[in-house]
């Protein structure tokens, strides 16, 4: 397997005059690119830094941010990027985490880095005009000196991604050359991209999402389309203007798509492949897809950022909720809750924990100074996924919540998934969580918290579950009406946000 410098330099190669990167409605091909990739590399090298080293990156999505990316494959430096809203405390952590060497930043991340301690004892690069003491990112991009070989080797460390935990700090998650290379040739084959294949490059590059949209195109030679801040109407500008062909989002950023006022059909006509993943795809919102897209398929990607693939579902429009089956590199159970052993395998149309082999070429090996939760994670080369879900009688997964999601109402356990899905084809419904809310009576009383297109009566929505095939006991026992639902800055929904009332309420009810 090759490294992931000697695969790009493969790729340059094999065809150097085609477009690589677009930015700005700038292109460069990959040959002009590589060669600012040679100059960065260079730089890196004189500034002192050295293969094994750690660069943080506080950046959006830009034609910097890909390009430090890629330099850190040929150089053989580790790159960790985070979130360009973290604050001074939270880099902090991540630079101690990290024992990174080096930090490179943006002028809206600007004055949390200079309020962080430990950054003070980095080498510090800005993509600002003002030095202030900082590197200019723009003058390491001078030296003029090809690169001829990548001084990685793929079980050499890729990048640090970091979870967003729910409790505690986040947590490091080292991934090898093999690892990413291998997700990406995944990523190419399930997705069925072709050669000079173009897609939009919005979601994060700190996200796996984003790194492997980045590097599938550099595999086929195609067009990654910077876009550093999703926006409904840039982003159908960018699909026209450049004849986008796939599209990978988290199922949020469909939604907003499809509502935004200007949409239509003819706009997205070059889209012909779709991919999602990150989160669960409601019935309501595929059918929607369906309608306003001339997609030939849509494809549910379910995993992570530890292993990137868990399973594939390539026909997401003819059977919503299926996570499909394992992956090209996988092998995924389903085991009794809480049991921590992977053999305790439930029977088809059982609710479990979805486990997945880490022997896969995808995986990583286990968290950054994290024993304690490596050895509650991964048992007998195993990793507990704290998903829920069942197969069905074809073998298909249904990935039904997160473990701690779980609700128990009258002594029994409900998934909010299901119902979800369910009220999100009601017409006026546009988008819906369910939570578990404390009750007396019930222990955790099912309440559903909607975001609606215009007044709904609640008796509207409770016929409307009455005449699904949801189970009497599972129907929603109290409606919240609210502006809008919680997510993250990748678009996953943050059911804690709900719990803790963090949330505004809607006055068309």
């Amino acid at each position: 397997m090759l490294d992931l410098g000697s695969s790009l330099i493969a790729s340059v190669n094999r065809d150097p005059s085609s477009i690589a990167l677009t930015y700005n409605n700038k292109s460069l091909t990959y040959l002009e690119w590589f060669k600012i990739i040679s100059n960065l590399s260079n730089s890196l090298f004189q500034l002192g830094l050295k293969k094994g080293d750690k660069i943080l990156t506080v950046l959006q999505n830009n034609f910097e941010a890909c390009t430090v990316h890629w330099s850190c494959q040929i150089t053989g430096i580790i790159i960790v990027p985070i979130n360009w809203r973290a604050k001074a405390k939270e880099i902090d952590f991540f630079v101690q985490d990290s024992e990174a060497k080096a930090i490179i930043f943006q002028d809206i991340s600007c004055d949390e880095v200079q309020l962080s301690k430990e950054t003070k004892k980095l080498i510090q690069i800005t993509l600002g005009k003002k030095s202030n003491n900082f590197i200019i990112f723009k003058d390491l991009l001078i030296e003029n000196k090809p690169f001829l070989k990548s001084y990685a080797k793929p079980e050499d460390i890729s990048l640090i991604l970091y979870t967003s935990g729910t409790t505690g700090n986040p947590k490091g998650v080292p991934r090898t050359h093999l690892a990413e290379r291998s997700s990406a040739m995944a990523h190419v084959a399930q997705n069925l991209y072709e050669r000079y294949e173009s897609t939009l490059g919005v979601m994060p590059l700190y996200h796996t999402m984003g790194v492997r949209s980045l590097l599938a195109m550099s595999l086929v030679n195609g067009r990654f389309v910077v876009q550093p801040k999703f926006s409904a109407s840039e982003t159908l500008n960018l699909i026209e203007n450049f004849k986008i062909t796939s599209l990978y989002l988290v199922p949020t950023l469909f939604h907003d798509l499809i509502e935004f006022s200007s949409f239509n059909k003819e706009r997205v006509i070059s889209c012909k492949k779709l991919g999602f993943a990150g989160a669960s795809m409601t019935s309501g919102l595929i059918k929607k897809i369906r309608n306003n897209f001339n997609a030939k398929h849509l494809v549910n990607h379910y995993g992570s950022s530890e292993i990137y693939t868990f399973t594939i579902e390539p026909k997401a429009f003819d059977k919503p909720g299926s996570a499909g089956k394992a992956g090209l590199n996988q092998m995924i159970r389903v085991v009794k809750i809480n049991s921590n052993n992977p053999n305790d395998l439930t029977l088809v149309g059982e609710e479990g924990e979805i486990i997945a082999n880490i022997l896969s070429d995808e995986s990583f090996n286990g968290y950054l100074k994290r024993p304690e939760i490596n050895k509650k994670s991964i048992v007998d080369n195993w990793y507990f996924t704290k998903d829920t879900g069942y197969f069905d009688r074809y073998g298909d997964l249904y990935v039904t919540g997160r473990v701690d999601d779980m609700i128990i109402s009258g002594g029994e356990n409900i998934s909010p998934i299901e119902i979800e899905n369910t009220l999100s084809l009601h017409e006026n419904v546009l988008e819906v969580v369910v939570v578990g809310l404390k009750d007396e009576k019930w222990g955790q009383k099912i309440s559903a918290f909607v975001k609606c297109s215009k007044k709904i009566d609640v008796k509207s929505l409770d016929d409307h579950c009455k005449n699904s095939k949801l189970a009497n006991f599972k129907r929603p026992k109290s409606y919240v009406f609210i502006k809008e639902i919680p997510k993250s800055p990748t678009g996953k929904i943050l059911r804690r946000k709900i719990l803790s009332g963090q949330y505004e309420l809607d006055n068309f009810n």
